[in-house]
């Protein structure tokens, strides 16, 4: 279609300018046209969408607010009180309940070797023998000389008590002759004893240091002799438990090496003084080692009870969800016949083996949620697939 207009400037036939505004009304004719056809198009594409019922398509729609609304599946466990033990980690070392080196009391030749290492022995048993010639001849001389002084000392007593005889410095210095010969007899004597090293306490001789032959000196070190039933831990606690670790406090301890085996025992010691170069105070206690399996050096994982909490709300870490201002913890909530998820500031206490006691913010009976938490956020509508029958105690 074309529209002729006239120049109304001069009253003739419009030339070029006329021509130019001919060419603009006829590119803007489309346009107009087309206005019409779109508003029947976008009605149609409304109603194909809202389909016969006049419903939304969109089977997780809200008919209502005409929003979709979201429903996340989660698991629930019932929030419920149980008693919570906070234990105390260390690392500690195995020791010999007693570990003697054994030395030699006399000087002379190693004779014979009576016991060797690895083997039992008792107090008082005999394991090295040092050649003893030497003194046995000074002991028989000695026991002669004590033999002649106490009979001298015996005729002066009767002479000079009974009879009148004699003076009375005679008579003092045969009884300090006698006295004094019979002391020297009991030191030689028991030098002659101590040529047998013998063990000083029960346990194993774990280490001999002589051959036969070998010549030793009194203070020579020729055996060690250690008791491994029972064996002694020892571990260093931070000084920030000081106030919690006291003597009879029960403790486990676990080795790597023995992954299947439990000991139990009670601290017998708690050190006074808090090492400056690591802030630890050192603790010991005693193991029962019938078997021998626990070795001295060997390195134990401790655990020393601190506290027991009874009747505390217990949950799982990974049921709490980060956020800047601390930890919350989701509930299900039934709110206008849907359940929803609830947020709850949570506040914590002590944790142990991913168990945290919760302070405030939940209540026993409640729904928490475990599995599902991090997906969701306050007042969504969820699921629940799967109930768990309580928290682990």
């Amino acid at each position: 279609m074309t529209i002729e207009t006239k120049s109304s400037v001069d009253g003739k036939t419009p030339g070029t300018p006329g021509i130019r505004r001919r060419r603009r009304l006829t590119a803007g004719l489309p346009a107009l046209l087309l206005l019409p056809l779109m508003g029947v198009w976008g009605c149609g594409g409304q109603a194909e969408a809202r389909g016969a019922d006049g419903q939304s398509g969109d089977s997780g729609s809200d008919s209502s607010a005409g929003a979709y609304t979201r429903v996340i599946n989660v698991e629930v466990a019932p929030v419920t009180k149980t008693s919570f033990t906070e234990i105390i980690r260390l690392t500690g070392t195995v020791q010999a309940n007693q570990d003697v080196r054994v030395s030699a009391e006399e000087s002379g030749v190693v004779e014979a070797i009576l016991v060797d290492k690895g083997n039992p022995v008792e107090p008082g048993q005999a394991i090295i023998k040092l050649d003893d010639e030497i003194l046995r001849a000074q002991v028989d001389q000695a026991r002669a000389q004590a033999a002649l002084a106490r009979e001298t000392w015996e005729r002066r007593q009767r002479l000079y008590e009974v009879d009148q005889v004699g003076s009375e410095l005679e008579y003092l210095q045969a009884r300090y002759n006698a006295e004094q010969a019979a002391a020297n007899l009991d030191l030689l004597e028991a030098r002659l004893r101590r040529t047998t090293i013998r063990a000083p306490i029960h346990g194993v001789l774990d280490a001999r240091e002589i051959e036969v032959g070998s010549m030793v000196g009194a203070g020579s070190p020729v055996a060690r002799v250690v008791e491994l039933d029972p064996v002694k831990i020892t571990a260093g606690v931070p000084e920030r438990y000081a106030a919690d670790v006291r003597p009879g406090a029960s403790a486990t301890v676990r080795f790597d090496v023995l992954p299947d085996q439990e000991f139990r025992g009670r601290i017998t010691y708690v050190g006074s003084v808090v090492n400056p170069r690591n802030r630890t105070f050192p603790v010991e206690f005693t193991l029962p080692n019938p078997g021998g399996v626990i070795k001295p050096e060997m390195v134990a994982n401790v655990g020393v009870v601190r506290r027991t909490l009874e009747e505390a709300v217990v949950v799982p870490q990974e049921a709490l969800v980060r956020v800047e201002e601390g930890y919350v913890a989701f509930v299900v909530e039934e709110m206008d016949g849907e359940e929803r998820a609830v947020s709850r500031p949570v506040e914590l206490g002590p944790a142990q083996q991913n168990r945290v006691v919760i302070r405030s913010g939940l209540e026993p009976g409640e729904s928490l949620i475990v599995v599902g938490q991090q997906s969701v956020a306050s007042r969504d509508r969820v699921q629940v697939v799967d109930e768990q029958t309580g928290q682990e105690g």
